[in-house]
């Protein structure tokens, strides 16, 4: 079957880079675009026409929220609650445990997948947070996932998180990691075995990765057969690293180097090697220690960032700069890591943190982060099947529609569209061939439902800090809201 889809303006590709084309079109035929341009003069079975609309690829978002967000909790509290919000050594003693039933951590892939795909998410590399696990993600709940994935018909690259420690705060409030090696070992075999199970099932809509939790929490030898098994599969690997004090710090304590100079000497950099968030590298800011040049190391290994940085905006951190690692010439793409999964968002703010500390525009335009979240997390992949409009790549297409007047006066598409859209402008969505969300709506997903029970996930979620809470402070001091709560106040 063959479909045209027709707007205002179109996002294509000329090879090189994005080109802009006015009052065109993308003809896809079942999952793959055959044509982007103007007066198509072959037969269509289908037309849709999204009016004054930007056409474009879909987002790939490298570190998509995979769960229900957390950060709400985090963002805003000090230096010593975000302490009450870690593991607490005792609770370490005395027995972690899982806080969701199966069924739980079953959905909360489904409330997640559902967000990325209303706010333009066409390709996740999902992350979730291990905060309220017994340990690390399950086989199960990933098995799950996958099949949530493809049920609603987004693309996806999964694997099972691991890891060999876990960040706990001891009773004098000081941050050390606590260690069971053998989780770590038995994680990376059930993630290799989700891969050679996973790899390519629903039609090639899901694909592997392997996911090992941030840097400071994995030995040597869990890095070195990461490696190994991304090698020897052929499936990419995400791992935090560079991304804050105490591990940076950590890792200089422990190695002598870097965290990014560790990832070196292990030989665990390269191409199917991506590194959220990687900002906080020798010559940072609040760096203390380290020498060398990490961007030289990430350059020559052909290593991806995935810059995040709305979510380390939140926590008062900036990569410095975006700008400066483009022109290091290292390959960059983006992550929303945090609720909502907006890249418009992202994008706004990536730009802006960039052009504080670079005091210019050049190299932090909207088009450099619009390149990120589509060529640049493309480029990682290995997919030059993604990423772009042309003909060949598969059909991930997304609309945006420019008729609200929030959006004010059209300018250039690009620009208009980030500075004054969101997420929630994204009026079509075509993943692989197939309409996943139109109008905002998920055909057969009732989302009032999901809302609800989504509510319920994270308020069960919130009251599990309160057992982990090394203070063991009541709820209403660990977490206390942004004013006062009372009953009535009184009229004079």
């Amino acid at each position: 079957m063959k479909t045209k889809l027709k707007g205002k303006y179109v996002i294509g590709y000329d090879g090189e880079d994005h080109v802009i084309l006015e009052d065109a079109e993308v003809v896809y035929e079942n999952h793959t675009i055959v044509y982007v341009g103007k007066n198509y003069l072959g037969q269509a079975d289908k037309v849709i026409d999204v009016g004054n609309a930007l056409i474009s690829p879909g987002f790939i978002d490298l570190n998509a929220l995979g769960d229900i967000d957390h950060d709400i909790l985090h963002m805003e509290a000090s230096t010593t609650r975000q302490k009450n919000l870690l593991w607490s050594e005792r609770y370490v003693e005395q027995g972690h445990r899982e806080i969701m039933t199966e069924e739980e951590e079953a959905f909360k892939s489904l409330y997640a997948y559902s967000q990325l795909i209303l706010h333009g998410i066409t390709t996740a590399m999902p992350i979730t947070s291990v905060h309220y696990k017994r340990w690390a993600e399950t086989y199960e709940e990933l098995a799950s996932a996958a099949g949530h994935a493809a049920s609603l018909g987004l693309r996806i690259y999964l694997g099972p998180s691991y890891q060999s420690g876990v960040r706990v705060v001891q009773g004098d409030g000081n941050i050390k990691i606590y260690w069971d090696e053998e989780a770590g070992r038995k994680g990376l075999e059930r993630a290799v075995k989700f891969v050679e199970e996973f790899d390519g099932s629903f039609n090639g809509l899901v694909r592997g990765m392997l996911a090992p939790e941030r840097i400071e929490c994995q030995t040597e030898e869990s890095l070195i057969q990461t490696k190994h098994y991304s090698d020897k599969l052929g499936v990419p690997i995400k791992l935090h690293a560079a991304q804050g004090s105490f591990e940076y710090h950590t890792i200089i304590n422990n190695h002598g180097v870097t965290p990014i100079r560790h990832l070196y000497n292990l030989g665990f950099l390269g191409q199917k090697t991506g590194i959220p968030h990687a900002h906080f590298i020798s010559g940072y800011s609040e760096a203390l220690a380290g020498e060398g040049d990490d961007l030289a190391l990430l350059k020559e290994t052909n290593t991806t960032v995935i810059h995040c940085p709305l979510i380390i905006g939140r926590h008062g951190q900036a990569m410095e700069s975006f700008a400066k690692y483009k022109r290091a010439g290292i390959n960059l793409a983006l992550g929303t890591d945090t609720f909502p999964p907006d890249m418009f968002q992202n994008i706004r703010t990536g730009s802006m943190l960039s052009r504080i500390v670079g005091k210019e525009v050049e190299d932090s335009a909207y088009a450099d982060f619009y390149r990120a979240a589509t060529l640049g997390a493309a480029n990682f992949l290995g997919r030059d099947d993604l990423g772009r409009l042309a003909a060949g790549a598969k059909a991930d297409i997304i609309a945006i529609d420019l008729d609200g007047f929030h959006m004010g006066i059209l300018d250039d598409p690009i620009r208009t569209m980030i500075a004054s859209g969101t997420g929630r402008d994204v009026k079509l969505s075509i993943i692989n061939g197939n309409v996943v969300m139109k109008d905002r709506k998920i055909p057969n997903l009732n989302l009032d439902e999901i809302k609800c029970k989504g509510q319920k996930y994270f308020e069960k979620m919130r009251k599990g800090y309160m057992e982990r809470d090394y203070q063991q402070l009541p709820e209403n001091e660990l977490l206390p809201p942004s004013f006062k709560v009372v009953d009535s106040i009184s009229k004079g």
